[in-house]
């Protein structure tokens, strides 16, 4: 099993999460951030006065999935968040030790 990651400009996350859809994922996890790589903020102004941003907002989403759906996931997400511009984000894939359906008891495969 893996955990996939993925930083995403927050007006993709309704392209992202129906491309997800389409290749069977069963849920997401979407929380919202604020950060920076290549990017490295923007500058504003407000009331006259012009200013930094140093973080930008972002949605994280987090997936869990079984081995074999991995690269249908991180191709999905690609296509679906992609812009070709600076900033478009990130995709993490980490390894998954266990997972616990805490409603019925269910492990790892099965509880996915």
């Amino acid at each position: 099993m893996k955990m996939v990651m993925a930083v995403v400009k927050p007006f993709k996350l309704d392209d992202v999460r129906e491309a997800l859809a389409e290749v069977g994922v069963a849920g997401i996890t979407a929380t919202e951030v604020k950060g920076f790589g290549r990017q490295k903020g923007h500058t504003e102004l407000y009331r006259g006065a012009e200013y930094v941003v140093d973080f930008l907002p972002k949605i994280k989403l987090e997936v869990a999935v079984v081995d074999d759906q991995v690269d249908a996931v991180v191709e999905a997400i690609m296509k679906a968040a992609g812009t070709g511009k600076v900033g478009d984000g990130k995709i993490f894939v980490s390894s998954l030790e266990r997972v616990v359906r805490i409603r019925t008891g269910e492990l790892d495969g099965d509880a996915l």
